[in-house]
């Protein structure tokens, strides 16, 4: 009877760490969508650059002008990357922690606690990065008024 109540013990502690284990799933899920967004601006800014020399003067402006968003929405993707990997580090602190502690019989409730908030603020800061890409790649995909009808 002794030994079920630390095989008990654990199975509480992996309830309380499902959680975060369905929150780092989520991460990985906006991690996939940032780098498949990455991919396909770095692919266009390739295209472009291999492009831009058989192009007229005002293609070129054009081109240029893309060329800086590209290299925008690059850089703010990437730091959205980075944010939300950290986030997804955090978490997996978060539940190593919870594992640790248990098993030392240490009080680790404030850590854990401000481990899961910097995790939380990471997370937001690469979400704004996210939003902050998409209306880059808007603006940069708007269609120009010389092609529409009158």
């Amino acid at each position: 009877m002794d030994q079920q109540i630390p095989v008990i013990a654990v199975a509480q502690l992996i309830q309380l760490a499902v959680a975060p284990v369905f929150l780092l799933a989520g991460i990985g899920a906006i991690l996939n969508v940032l780098t498949q967004r990455l991919a396909r601006v770095i692919d266009r800014a390739r295209k472009l650059e291999s492009e831009v020399g058989d192009y007229d003067e005002i293609e070129t402006k054009r081109a240029v002008a893309e060329l800086f968003v590209l290299d925008r929405r690059m850089q703010t993707v990437n730091r959205a990357i980075s944010f939300c990997t950290a986030s997804a580090l955090f978490v997996c602190i978060v539940v190593m922690i919870l594992f640790i502690a248990d098993l030392a019989h240490i009080e680790f409730a404030r850590p854990i606690a401000l481990l899961f908030i910097v995790a939380m603020i990471l997370l937001i800061i690469g979400l704004l990065l996210f939003l902050q890409e998409i209306r880059l790649a808007m603006l940069s995909v708007r269609v120009r008024r010389e092609l529409l009808p009158d």
